[in-house]
């Protein structure tokens, strides 16, 4: 019954669209044919006497009234431009029943999209569609990206940093990391001719970009956060050509590979910022208002925000649309990307605002470890730091990045016991 219900009320719907098609057509000729009204006679009457007038004369005489064609020049003129005014009308009402129509059955077309209809099963068994289907890869967006990406990618996968003169000797350590671990599907993306050389010398697979002036204006002389913004803009080829991408910023120690440690049942799999189970994983964050007496305490959840250094998209649909969001929002207004890029994982539709409908996994904080994690709880706890080795230390938390990137290479490569004993918790 409900299945007979829903077609009768599109069929319904479609008649109602059908019908004021036919309406607006029907009123497109008859303001061509009547542009006076039905009910004005003497306009009409005016209208053709002059036409009458000036067919005789084309009969009687080879030289017309230059007034009389002048006349009738401007009545076609002007239905022209009439009729021409409710074609635009009849294109636009016509988009906006498309839109309207598209809106109402959006749901119903997403479900028979991924899958036939399906009944729920019994009570504990009902599991919800976890992983969005991967896109058609479209190599004619970028054939020169996807010829380096077909050659040194595993399994369509691949790392992508960012980088240009100025976080050279970090990156000079996350590439000495990466060739230790025996990672060798890992890019550069080269924002300036320096670490495009520099590449070069280390025999390390790089990709140069076409210039585009939007980004290569922050590429080559940007800081760490103004490059790591970029990002957002680059990435999208990638996801088109058909390639999941582990985004990894250059403050980033690999001593695992981190392939080996993806659930890949997400579109976004993301490190936290978090330095704890509740605040990676999230909890229930009590607010107390005692001025509301009875009602004083208001329960609210909380999780630590993601980090928009280091995280794995995978080619969906929602991936892209997330890369496309934060863009956008970052070319309008001077704002941190890893700020837009949680409230556009996180913010729920509401008035006014409709949300992305993107799946995301928090990755393990032991393994995939911020550097408030490692220099104020593991290097201080006797069994985490004999146990727990990472498979990635993000310095995302202190400014003298390239020092402590060294240390954390000294302590977990080499065994210096003591390599991470000097430095503080936080920054002085």
């Amino acid at each position: 019954m409900a299945g007979r219900r829903d077609r009768s009320q599109q069929l319904r719907g479609s008649r109602i669209a059908i019908a004021i098609l036919i309406g607006i057509f029907i009123g497109c000729v008859c303001a061509v044919m009547f542009p006076y009204g039905f009910f004005n006679s003497s306009s009409s009457l005016k209208v053709n006497e002059r036409l009458s007038k000036s067919s005789d004369q084309v009969g009687s005489s080879a030289c017309e009234s230059p007034e009389r064609v002048n006349m009738l020049k401007s009545d076609f003129a002007s239905l022209s431009e009439k009729n021409a005014e409710l074609k635009k009308q009849v294109r636009e009402l016509t988009e906006k029943l498309r839109l309207a129509e598209q809106g109402s059955d959006n749901a119903r077309k997403q479900v028979l999209a991924l899958g036939t209809q399906i009944k729920a099963g019994p009570f504990g068994t009902v599991k919800s569609l976890r992983t969005n289907p991967t896109i058609l890869s479209d190599e004619s967006i970028n054939p020169r990206l996807a010829k380096i990406l077909e050659e040194i990618a595993v399994d369509k996968e691949v790392i992508v940093a960012l980088a240009n003169a100025n976080v050279k000797a970090m990156l000079e350590v996350q590439i000495a990391s990466i060739k230790r671990v025996g990672i060798t599907n890992y890019l550069v993306v080269a924002l300036d001719d320096y670490i495009e050389n520099f590449c070069k010398e280390k025999d390390v697979a790089y990709y140069k970009r076409d210039p585009d002036k939007d980004v290569d204006t922050v590429g080559k002389t940007g800081g760490n956060h103004a490059v790591s913004g970029l990002k957002f803009r680059v990435l999208r080829e990638f996801l088109q050509l058909g390639y999941g991408v582990l985004l990894s910023d250059v403050d980033i120690v690999f001593l695992q590979n981190p392939f080996s440690h993806l659930y890949r049942d997400s579109d976004v799999e993301s490190m936290s910022d978090g330095h704890n189970n509740h605040t990676a994983y999230g909890f229930n964050d009590v607010f107390d208002e005692p001025a509301m007496g009875w009602a004083r305490y208001a329960h609210t959840m909380r999780i630590w925000v993601f980090n928009s250094g280091f995280f794995y998209l995978r080619p969906t649909i929602p991936s892209i649309e997330l890369l496309d969001r934060v863009a956008d929002r970052l070319s309008k207004a001077k704002v941190w990307d890893q700020a837009v890029f949680n409230e556009e994982l996180f913010y729920p539709s509401h008035p006014n605002y409709t949300a992305l409908h993107a799946s995301k996994r928090v990755m393990d904080m032991y393994e995939f470890m911020n550097s408030k994690v490692l220099f104020k709880t593991v290097r201080k706890n006797h069994e985490l730091k004999k146990k727990v080795k990472p498979v990635i230390v993000h310095v995302n938390y202190h400014p003298d990045k390239l020092n402590r990137m060294q240390a954390v290479v000294e302590f977990y490569v080499n065994g210096k016991q003591d390599a991470l004993d000097t430095f503080p918790d936080g920054s002085e």
